[in-house]
């Protein structure tokens, strides 16, 4: 496997790994993260019936994205939807002043991004397997 297909590979299961994670870990208590999150911003400008259906849709938003991300399957549509979070993210977390996670979230976007710009080198995946066959 060439260095290129192998960085991709890698970079691709980590970033899917972090997204997964962030997801299946919210997903046993979905209600109480949602209700968390509701309270962070109850002094924010975003109105709270907007942030409550948010974290349930962050929480499943994650753990699809990830393991969609960490198979290779619809790649160029997760990574696209990736990036569409973390935006969310980031508007969210300047909302409510959160300055120190917005680092993480940049990052989160750089690393999708870079994913996205170099997805030729995706051969590694659902994707390549289902393009090959065709």
């Amino acid at each position: 496997m060439k260095n290129k297909y192998l960085t991709y590979l890698l970079m691709r299961l980590i970033i899917g790994i972090s997204m997964l994670g962030h997801g299946l870990v919210r997903i046993p208590k979905i209600e109480a993260f949602s209700n968390g999150m509701a309270a962070k911003f109850s002094e924010s400008i975003i109105p709270a019936f907007m942030v409550e259906p948010f974290g349930y849709f962050l929480t499943i938003a994650e753990f699809l994205l990830g393991f969609l991300i960490i198979i290779g399957l619809f790649t160029r549509q997760a990574l696209t939807g990736s990036i569409i979070t973390m935006c969310l993210l980031v508007l969210g977390s300047t909302m409510i002043e959160n300055w120190t996670v917005i680092n993480s979230q940049l990052i989160h976007a750089a690393v999708f991004a870079f994913l996205l710009w170099n997805i030729d080198y995706n051969n590694n995946s659902v994707d390549h397997i289902i393009k090959s066959k065709n």
